[in-house]
């Protein structure tokens, strides 16, 4: 086994459990790990802080335990099997539910770091997101196998965009155990169509569960904008909550394909528009006052810190738009998966929007992730999620 020596003093933050260890705090490595290997983490004092995978980067160890040196036999069975114990505790992996999608594993929130799995259906679709979680497929595989017994239909590896391409590793996308053609599932009695194979992450945006649960509430008697729609998820649940209208809008046409798909499966065609258009020039050609509910939820516009300044003038903008163009009364549910891009930060930037339009906007409600995104309380940096409900007089 490969060890990691820390610098001194550098090993407060692995005491606080927290999971990554940066480069510069190590002083010394024993042996030549590869990337994605199993090493050792001491202290420099010698005593053993845990093990984890080696990666080369800023992150050089992502922490896998904090009491052992080594990888048990039993260690994937029995954190997937802690993992499935909290959704069942949640009340989402049970025998009859009206949802039966979620997030098995949500990274470091999960005390794996680097490993994404979601469940849909009989299908777990995994990313990894390091080389040692990519390695580690066949021993999740089996540990998958184990907890779920037969109601595991397939497992679908979907990380030829998601791990470190420079590892030198095999990534191609594909059925690591069994194959499924359904991809039709339920979320709170609501029917989608899910593309693991070729859609966006894993085919469906779990983390807004109980955001387009909270838009069903406000939508009766509304007339809905959708930007960023993807496959029409907040489409639905408006049209379910009463919708008066729905307009759909995405600048891909898979996405739309998805979405008329998706709205026509639960019945709700004859109150719905789907646009194929960007939704950023959308918005800002909108009549005014020609919707009384919008949903902004747009891509991650920074995924380092790097491009942190270009996001916040991108979110004010786009909120500006769709502050100065909701009727009055109107209410936005305005959103931001960019983690880098913290929630004041996200507040201060949709404040300067409703400040250059000169509208009075109140904030009703501070949204984020759903439970099965869990975040680790000593890995604050898990919080992605953030979102403001709006109401524009």
């Amino acid at each position: 086994m490969n060890k990691v020596f820390l610098k001194k003093g550098r090993e407060d933050s692995i005491r606080r459990f927290h999971p990554w260890i940066f480069s510069g705090a190590i002083a010394s490595v024993e042996g030549e790990p590869s990337e994605g290997e199993v090493v050792s983490v001491f202290s420099a004092g010698g005593d053993l802080l845990g093990c984890g995978h080696w990666q080369i980067g800023s992150i050089a160890v992502r922490l896998l335990s904090f009491t052992s040196g080594t990888i048990s036999d039993t260690f994937w069975e029995e954190k997937l099997g802690k993992c499935l114990e909290m959704r069942k505790a949640l009340g989402l992996a049970r025998e009859g539910n009206n949802t039966d999608c979620y997030r098995l594993v949500h990274g470091e929130g999960d005390g794996l770091p680097g490993l994404i799995i979601d469940w849909y259906a009989g299908t777990c679709v995994l990313q990894a997101h390091s080389a040692g979680m990519f390695l580690a497929r066949p021993q999740i595989v089996e540990a998958l196998k184990k907890i779920y017994g037969s109601s595991l239909k397939a497992v679908y590896d979907k990380s030829s965009g998601t791990a470190p391409f420079k590892a030198g590793l095999d990534l191609q996308d594909g059925y690591l155990f069994g194959k499924s053609s359904a991809s039709q599932v339920s979320e709170n009695g609501h029917r989608f169509l899910v593309d693991w194979e070729t859609g966006q992450k894993t085919g469906f945006f779990l983390d807004q569960r109980e955001n387009r649960a909270l838009v069903e509430r406000y939508a009766a008697g509304k007339r809905v904008l959708n930007l960023f729609c993807y496959t029409g998820g907040f489409s639905v649940y408006a049209l379910a909550g009463g919708a008066l209208s729905v307009d759909s809008v995405d600048s891909s046409a898979k996405a739309i394909e998805l979405t008329d798909r998706n709205i026509e499966l639960n019945g709700f065609s004859d109150r719905h528009r789907s646009f194929c258009q960007d939704a950023i020039e959308f918005v800002k050609k909108a009549p005014k006052d020609a919707y009384d509910l919008m949903i902004v939820d747009p891509p991650a516009f920074a995924k380092h810190r790097g491009a942190l300044h270009n996001a916040l003038r991108a979110y004010q903008r786009l909120n500006a738009a769709a502050i100065s163009r909701v009727a009055p009364g109107g209410i936005i549910f305005t959103f931001s998966c960019s983690q880098v891009v913290d929630k004041q930060a996200f507040a201060l930037a949709v404040f300067s929007a409703a400040a250059e339009v000169g509208r009075h906007v109140r904030i009703l409600d501070r949204l984020c992730q759903p439970a099965d995104h869990s975040v680790n309380i000593f890995h604050p940096e898990g919080e992605y999620l953030k979102g403001l409900m709006l109401y524009v007089e």
